[in-house]
């Protein structure tokens, strides 16, 4: 079985994911906190993305695939943005993920796969977005270079979703009025699901996509390309 990293598995996205790798995969989840109990092939590490360095002595000496899923939504107006709250979103997305990718690189075997998240706000210039999109931006920058660095020995490509029904998101999602509104805003008429993501990460991590390197795939329900409305 390969051996599979998430940073960033305790709920979300990263949960979804783990709950399909982890029926043919060895999984390790580094994550602040863990209380799920019923999968049998995944070991947690305590880790905190904003502050830890990831102590590689509790991961097996090879690596086969790696996520990164920590991320943030910080919705405001630009003029009710602090400098602040943009170190921090740049810090969560990119510089720990940075941190994280240099720590692991050693372990990682030929042929192995990273996948990271961006938003469609990046391709896409949406109002209130200006500080995700600027930390998501510089992820899919990083995605490319290190692509093409690393080609052919390791893949690296980034999955670039709309709003995902997650804990990260409830707030945008908290009644009913509100989900309605942001389902009509995607030509598929729905807003992602975690399962909709995990099942993309699972496919760029599998050798099903091993021609694939480099992309940002987009997984918006249409939103980034198609104008129905």
């Amino acid at each position: 079985m390969k051996n599979i990293l998430l940073i960033g598995g305790s709920h979300g996205i990263g949960l979804s994911l783990a709950r399909i790798l982890q029926k043919n995969h060895n999984v390790y989840i580094a994550s602040r906190t863990w209380e799920v109990t019923d999968l049998p092939n995944v070991s947690h590490l305590r880790f905190d993305a904003t502050k830890d360095f990831l102590d590689t002595s509790e991961l097996p000496d090879q690596i086969d695939g790696f996520v990164y899923c920590p991320g943030s939504i910080n919705l405001k107006p630009f003029k009710m943005l602090s400098l602040e709250t943009f170190k921090e979103d740049m810090h969560l997305n990119f510089f720990s993920l940075v941190n994280v990718v240099k720590d692991i690189m050693p372990l990682l075997s030929d042929g192995s796969s990273m996948v990271f998240f961006s938003t469609v706000a990046v391709q896409t210039g949406m109002p209130f977005h200006t500080s995700v999109a600027a930390a998501k931006g510089a992820i899919e920058g990083f995605t490319k270079s290190l692509a093409a660095e690393y080609a052919p020995r390791i893949r690296v490509n980034a999955i670039a979703p709309s709003l995902v029904d997650t804990p990260l998101s409830a707030r945008l999602l908290n009644n009913d009025k509100k989900k309605e509104m942001m389902a009509e805003r995607h030509p598929l008429k729905r807003v992602g699901n975690t399962e909709d993501l995990a099942q993309i990460a699972r496919f760029l991590l599998s050798t099903d996509s091993a021609w694939i390197t480099g992309q940002i795939l987009g997984v918006d329900g249409g939103l980034s390309t198609l104008n129905v409305n």
